[in-house]
């Protein structure tokens, strides 16, 4: 089965760009490997994130100074 690709341009700052071309001869993949592998890896943890707070969102709210508080009785700080 072959995927679907869809082609960008990208501009990297040429410190990146230099270190992704030594990476990618490291490694023997693209570049455009690297970057789809860098993406997913970003969007994953974006749909991590998203699930923890939906899980969380009904939990009550408690203000910072509240916080600071709950940690020194705690004796965490």
């Amino acid at each position: 089965m072959t995927i679907q690709t869809k082609r960008a341009t990208l501009y990297f700052d040429p410190s990146i760009h230099k270190a992704l071309k030594f990476k990618s001869i490291e490694t023997s993949n693209s570049i455009s490997t690297l970057v789809n592998q860098a993406v997913k890896a970003a969007l994953s943890e974006d749909a991590d994130d998203i699930i923890d707070y939906e899980e969380r969102i009904n939990e009550p709210l408690i203000s910072f100074s509240g916080m600071v508080k709950r940690l020194k009785q705690d004796g965490r700080i």
